[in-house]
């Protein structure tokens, strides 16, 4: 008798070798297998994990070191329903948009302890998972105003993509809600997928969300959590037990069969796009994710991005507008400060300091913000030309004065401040700038007189007489570290606890504090003539999300302010910031752009080199380049010469780039698709890596 014919797989396997000139490779499995089942396979001398992505014999390849004969599955991981058509198919498209290989794509988006359990331990962590499969009953925050009323109606009886352009503070995160609510009333077992730009602004949508549905309804994810953690919210979105997944660009990707409803809160951000392996947009992959599931896909931001602003413009999405604040809150009138006409050097302008006092005296928060963290971006010697620069980076360390330590951004190299200059000897080094730890110090300094208003109930006698310090607190990354440091610092903050905050990006967007009257922008000029052409977009909404912050609740309304200093208050940014008005300034943008071929009028590609040597990394540019003349006989793909980059050496690591730029996205992937077999082949002497990044936000 003979054996029964074994079934042949073709499965996804991630490894160097899959690249995107290899596809699914052939397997033989005594049993069909559905497409989407995760199993186990060898490869080479290692067994790795891979999914299922044919159920047709034959589609696959062979795996180059089996040259002759397929070998078969080592294992099924039982218990696990198949990964649905719809995540298999954002999965291929991604690797193919943003040229990435299909293991490699496919396997990121999974957990990583997924890959390493078998059967036995996959089951006993099943069984861990919370029984229950509906929501709980829905707690009712308050009616909505007229302006998310109307969008609500909206939502309801359109398709979509919708761009919810709501000012800060008018109550976007309640149209969230309120959306996921409807869903659920038209089908309890459908789920939602809810995105944030960064780890930070999720514990308080969390919290939102966990009050209005119950916490076995929501699940997190993102690259805080635990290994266990991720897993288990992973494990409850496939098997439909979370209604509601929370999460950073990674959940994109997670697999939820019942997928009815995408909101991606700040979209705007530029930290939906990742920055390194596959350089996906979470962003963009989420509006198609809605067009094949189908769900509804819903943008929401107080300064969209130009991308989205422009699909508004020519009909591909559908816009909400909601200026107007929850309440009786105002936006905050913006007052720019001349640098020009202030005392020479000085960091915090007479005015300003005087506008602080004031609010601290009347028991009202500041925030002070400055996008740079550290005491000192360099330290440096009077004496001689010696500044703190980085031995591996063509970058300089950064001071930071509580630990004592010159710090390198890049690549993390830390050492002690030396007590001299080690190139002259001379004992007199000194910070230059200034950074948020060195701000915080200084503000300590000018706020010293400053009393505070007493607490509620003090006496008259005493030390409640007794002036009270000024209590000035600071967030960022620095300080932020340790696990729930985030969480108590914004906690005390919302408590009234803190006077004066300083921090970064960190805390200028998505935070609701209701007790800050005045924010503050100590530096925003360096944005202003930068040779990135997205520098004005970024600058101008990270100043507008950081004025948001103030005024939020309706008992300031009159009372909150935005300060800019600045040497240029003329710009055409700041005149549109004075009148917050964003549709003026993305109609300028758009002007500019679209006279320069830029986008989103043109689409644009960055092939990246690393190499030992900066004249490695550019001879590979020049060698690609050169293999790219004859993939484009119309000529309209353009190759730009190889630069460096604009911090060019990381880790002693030099790096390159050629900008691949062309005014039809199809016909650059057509080129992107053609040329990767001659990105294969090229091997110059010293280079380490290369990769190719699709619509990149940095050029």
């Amino acid at each position: 008798m003979s054996p029964p014919t074994l079934h042949r797989v073709p499965v996804v396997v991630a490894t160097p070798a899959h690249s995107g000139l290899v596809g699914p490779l052939s397997y033989q499995s005594e049993l069909a297998l559905a497409p989407g089942t995760l199993v186990r396979v060898p490869l080479g001398k290692r067994e790795v994990m891979g999914v299922v992505w044919d159920a047709e014999p034959g589609k696959g390849e062979r795996a180059p070191s089996d040259r002759y004969q397929e070998r078969p599955v080592a294992g099924v991981l039982d218990g696990l329903a198949p990964l649905p058509g719809a995540w298999r198919q954002l999965v291929g498209f991604a690797a193919r948009y943003y040229q990435r290989g299909l293991g490699e794509v496919a396997l990121a988006a999974l957990p990583p302890q997924l890959r390493d359990l078998d059967t036995t331990q996959l089951a006993r962590r099943l069984k861990r998972r919370v029984a229950q499969t509906t929501p709980a009953a829905v707690l009712r925050a308050p009616q909505p105003t007229g302006e998310q009323a109307q969008a609500l109606a909206r939502i309801a009886g359109e398709s979509g993509p919708f761009l919810l352009f709501g000012a800060t503070g008018s109550g976007k995160t309640e149209v969230y809600l309120s959306a996921v609510e409807r869903m659920l009333a038209q089908d309890p077992q459908s789920q939602a997928l809810v995105m944030v730009p960064e780890i930070n602004l999720t514990p308080q949508l969390l919290a939102r969300f966990t009050e209005r549905f119950g916490e076995q309804a929501v699940a997190p994810m993102h690259s805080g959590l635990t290994p266990a953690q991720r897993l288990r919210s992973w494990l409850m979105a496939h098997a439909g037990q979370a209604r509601i997944l929370l999460g950073t660009r990674m959940a994109v990707f997670a697999s939820l069969p019942r997928l009815r409803l995408i909101v991606v809160d700040e979209e705007h951000d530029p930290s939906y796009k990742q920055q390194e392996g596959a350089r996906y947009s979470a962003r963009d992959l989420a509006v198609y994710r809605g067009h094949i599931e189908p769900a509804q896909v819903l943008l929401g931001s107080a300064t969209p991005s130009l991308e989205s602003w422009q699909a508004c413009e020519s009909g591909r999405y559908q816009r909400l507008e909601m200026p107007a604040r929850v309440g009786s809150g105002e936006l905050p009138r913006v007052r720019l400060v001349d640098m020009n006409l202030q005392p020479r050097k000085a960091v915090l302008s007479p005015p300003l300091v005087e506008a602080i006092s004031e609010r601290i005296a009347r028991g009202e928060q500041a925030l002070v913000f400055l996008n740079r963290r550290g005491y000192a971006p360099v330290l440096a010697c009077s004496a001689c030309d010696w500044k703190s620069d980085c031995p591996h980076c063509s970058a300089f360390r950064v001071f930071h004065k509580i630990d004592r330590t010159l710090r390198c951004h890049h690549c993390g190299l830390a050492e002690r401040v030396p007590r001299a200059c080690p190139a002259c000897g001379n004992v007199d080094i000194s910070p230059l700038g200034r950074g948020t730890e060195r701000l915080e110090e200084h503000l300590a300094e000018l706020l010293a007189g400053v009393q505070r208003p007493r607490a509620e109930g003090a006496g008259d006698a005493g030390q409640d007489n007794a002036p009270r310090p000024v209590r000035i607190a600071r967030i960022d990354a620095d300080t932020t570290r340790g696990k729930g440091t985030l969480e108590a610092q914004l906690a005390q903050v919302h408590a009234g606890d803190v006077d004066v905050l300083v921090g970064t990006q960190m805390v200028a967007k998505g935070h609701d504090f209701r007790r800050i009257t005045l924010v503050a922008a100590v530096n925003p000029d360096s944005a202003l003539f930068s040779s990135d052409f997205r520098a004005p977009e970024r600058l101008f909404a990270l100043l507008m999300q950081a004025g948001g912050r103030a005024g939020r609740d309706a008992a300031q309304a009159g009372r909150s302010e935005m300060w800019v200093q600045t040497f240029h208050p003329t710009h055409t940014l700041f005149a549109a910031l004075k009148r917050h008005d964003y549709p003026a300034f993305a109609a300028a943008q758009l002007r500019e752009r679209q006279a320069a071929g830029m986008p989103p009028f043109a689409y644009q590609a960055l092939l990246r080199a690393e190499a030992r040597t900066q004249p490695a990394a550019q001879a590979f540019l020049d060698a690609a380049r050169e293999h790219a003349a004859a993939l484009d006989p119309t000529g309209a793909v353009v190759l730009y010469s190889a630069v460096p980059m604009a911090v060019q050496r990381v880790a002693n690591v030099e790096r390159a780039q050629l900008l691949v730029e062309c005014p039809s996205r199809p016909a650059l992937q057509r080129f992107l698709a053609a040329w990767q077999p001659a990105l294969q082949s090229l091997r110059e002497p010293g280079m380490i890596r290369w990769a190719v990044d699709v619509d990149p936000l940095a050029v």
